[in-house]
């Protein structure tokens, strides 16, 4: 049983089941004075309610200052916080989610954060190809920090997820997993035990594949 990781404001939110766990002007923008700092590992909030982890910051091809975070975490029209600093007020909207993939695409309101590519012990410098066994993986989530294991690879042979032996739990979806400083995917769920099982999550090669599929927001990302 794989159990999803989105976590309820001030409450566990974890729900079981398959393989998965604002403003819309395009363009650059200085922050304003006292903008959010928000990049791959930061904690947001989803419509004042739930608690998921920001995967990447970065532009798409158009320019749009975006980011991803797992499907699970909202639904297009979602109003994103930035937890650090919910009183700044919404900083982003979800403008599309994908049940399949289980990720989805943030785009940020101009000047309304100052995006940044280390967030604690991760940064990110680059997007690549999945974790292959046994190479070791890390994450950055705003619930148990920053943890590393060993991959176990595409376990079920999916095409589009990876497995891993590093702990995550409520709250820690859409973290971003990495080797060294390259961007290979995000968590996405653990398998039975939280911190204990297996982290699941969807390769960033797949989520790239169905954004430039798409042409739409996204589309051509590329991390900060």
């Amino acid at each position: 049983m794989f159990s999803k990781l989105a976590k309820a404001a001030n409450a566990v939110f974890a729900v079981a089941m398959g393989a998965a766990l604002l403003g819309t002007g395009a363009g650059a923008a200085e922050a304003a004075p006292g903008a959010p700092v928000i990049g791959g590992g930061s904690g947001i909030v989803i419509d004042d309610m739930f608690e998921c982890t920001l995967t990447t910051v970065g532009h798409d091809a158009a320019g749009r200052l975006v980011g991803l975070t797992a499907g699970h975490c909202g639904d297009a029209g979602s109003q994103v916080y930035a937890e650090a600093d919910r009183g700044y007020g919404p900083v982003g909207e979800f403008v599309y989610s994908n049940p399949r993939l289980d990720y989805a695409v943030i785009q940020f309101a101009p000047g309304r954060i100052t995006p940044v590519n280390r967030v604690g012990n991760v940064t990110i410098t680059g997007l690549g190809a999945p974790a292959q066994f046994p190479m070791i993986v890390c994450k950055e989530g705003r619930t148990t920090g920053n943890t590393c294991g060993i991959s176990w690879g595409d376990v079920l042979d999916t095409k589009m997820e990876t497995w891993a032996q590093m702990c995550v739990v409520e709250g820690d979806s859409g973290a971003p997993v990495v080797v060294g400083s390259t961007l290979v995917g995000m968590v996405n769920a653990y398998l039975a035990i939280a911190c204990f099982g297996p982290e699941v999550g969807t390769n960033m090669s797949s989520i790239m594949d169905d954004l430039n599929a798409r042409g739409s927001t996204g589309a051509g990302f590329r991390p900060i």
